[in-house]
């Protein structure tokens, strides 16, 4: 059995989650690699060797190294210009052409590509026919992914929440009304729990799970509770638009907590929500 110090990883998207399990694996002894565009600097001073490039720019990719790991985390930077389309299927493609084949390979995906709307219970076998573009982007990005890697993971996220991360924080501090039905349900998984959830996929390969905390809760519930927990002003909902689209599911996790052996911490938001505010 190689020592984890003969397993190198490799994080290709090393923000929010990414950054995390580049953190655990070297907390386990592992050398741990990134793709990054620009933080080269900061990757080095947490002891991440850096691989300058850009997943839009194939030329930049040549360099690419060997990794018996690799998790994609690539989220969209609004910043950039660009479409979801290019960042999350052109580029996945770009990698995929130019990386030397790892033994495993963590897709970070999400729950976005299913499009149910009635509050129905969703396993991996459910229907995924989404209805916002973004989760058709998604679901391209998977179907690439597949037919170029069959032996690849794919990890379908929830709505990801952390310390510096809750949502909508800003508006209710400052007790803005917040758009859209406040029965409909969020499902969720702290990042912590998503860390050891990627962790654990590498020795699965081929698989397609969902990763959620197993408990979905409704707007109203969420955003009250986390008003309180914030001392801020009580949530108040407005007919409109919600800034998270039509979707209305919830999303069971029973396969990722049998296939991968994994159960999450935080099993309910109360208890993580309870965790990053302490934290923060």
């Amino acid at each position: 059995m190689p020592s984890d110090a003969n397993r190198p990883g490799l994080v290709i998207g090393c923000g929010y989650l990414g950054l995390r399990v580049a953190r655990a694996w070297r907390v386990a002894g592992r050398r741990v690699m990134a793709l990054t565009r620009s933080r080269a600097k900061f990757l080095r001073a947490e002891g991440i060797e850096p691989f300058v490039g850009d997943v839009l720019d194939p030329a930049s990719l040549r360099m690419l190294p060997e990794a018996e790991s690799v998790v994609y985390a690539v989220g969209l930077d609004r910043s950039s210009g660009r479409s979801m389309r290019d960042v999350y299927v052109t580029g996945l493609a770009n990698v995929l052409a130019a990386l030397p084949k790892p033994k495993a390979f963590v897709y970070v995906s999400s729950t976005s590509v299913y499009g149910q709307t009635d509050g129905s219970v969703v396993n991996e076998s459910s229907p995924t026919e989404p209805v916002e573009e973004s989760g058709r982007v998604v679901l391209e990005a998977e179907s690439t992914l597949r037919n170029t890697m069959p032996a690849a993971t794919i990890l379908r996220f929830a709505g990801i929440y952390g310390p510096g991360r809750i949502l909508r924080k800003a508006a209710l501090l400052k007790g803005e009304p917040l758009l859209g039905d406040a029965e409909k349900w969020l499902n969720l998984i702290h990042v912590d729990d998503g860390v050891t959830a990627v962790i654990a996929a590498e020795s699965h390969p081929g698989v397609t799970l969902n990763v959620a905390d197993g408990t979905p809760v409704t707007r109203r519930d969420f955003y009250t509770r986390t008003a309180e927990l914030l001392n801020a002003p009580p949530a108040a909902f407005a007919p409109g638009p919600s800034t998270r689209g039509e979707t209305n599911r919830r999303i069971e996790n029973g396969n990722v907590k049998s296939v991968l052996n994994w159960s999450p911490r935080y099993a309910a938001f109360r208890d993580g929500l309870a965790d990053v505010v302490s934290r923060e």
